[in-house]
């Protein structure tokens, strides 16, 4: 969702950023409940900053798909992903990101395995350190994701990804990997098929990874696990593949 204007630079301190980071923070965690009208004044009382920053922070949140706004009535927060957002969104993604796993462990030249693998140190490091896990998770997941992505070299395909906010969206709807372990085993794995420039295994992996995701989110709604597993069979080459969930 595109916002309705340009976002302005931080003001000193980074106050635009401040703002963007609680707020984000409060909507994905579910502080601030779906259809929430967010009042401008309070934020900028409780953060102890002018209006200004609020609002380009707000607008930045709209641009991410986190908030809607209606002239006169100002800003709401949207409603969480239902089954069938779920299933479009990850529609989309079997569409962009088994291919890229295998395109960027075809091209020697652009594989990206060094930097996924130092994004999982990272994360590591980060989780060791504490804080709020859950957005520790939430960047590393959108971090691992983009990196293979913009390897492809097709700034169309990072485009779709990035206007989808995928990651924001999931992790509204539940407290999936509750301490990153699920993200760092699939990503392991789905790393070391791209280092070995194994572009059949990366594939594979990055196909039962969306996969497990899939049925994982899925969770969030009234499916059983049968039904769950059943929807993910709809996705491409999914069916074929031989998992243990």
């Amino acid at each position: 969702m595109a916002g309705r204007s340009a976002v302005g630079a931080d003001e000193p301190g980074g106050a635009v950023s401040r703002v963007y980071a609680h707020l984000r923070g409060q909507i994905v965690d579910g502080e601030i409940p779906p259809r929430t009208k967010i009042n401008i004044e309070n934020v900028a009382r409780e953060l102890t900053l002018s209006q200004t920053p609020v609002r380009e922070a707000l607008q930045k949140l709209e641009a991410d798909g986190l908030l809607d706004y209606v002239a006169g009535r100002g800003y709401t927060t949207t409603p969480k992903l239902d089954l069938a957002g779920l299933d479009a969104l990850f529609e989309l993604r079997f569409l962009l990101e088994p291919w890229a796993a295998r395109a960027v462990a075809t091209d020697r030249i652009a594989n990206p395995a060094a930097k996924l693998h130092d994004e999982l140190t990272r994360f590591e490091s980060n989780i060791q350190r504490g804080g709020d896990l859950r957005q520790v998770v939430l960047a590393h997941d959108n971090a691992f994701h983009m990196l293979i992505l913009t390897a492809t070299g097709n700034p169309l395909v990072r485009q779709s990804f990035e206007q989808s906010q995928a990651h924001l969206h999931l992790f509204r709807l539940s407290p999936i990997d509750h301490d990153g372990s699920i993200a760092r085993h699939e990503h392991a794995t789905i790393a070391d098929a791209i280092g070995r420039s194994d572009p059949d295994a990366a594939e594979r992996a990055m196909r039962a990874h969306l996969r497990r995701s899939y049925v994982r989110s899925a969770s969030a709604f009234d499916v059983q696990d049968d039904s769950r597993i059943e929807r993910a069979e709809q996705f491409p080459g999914v069916s074929s593949l031989r998992m243990v969930d």
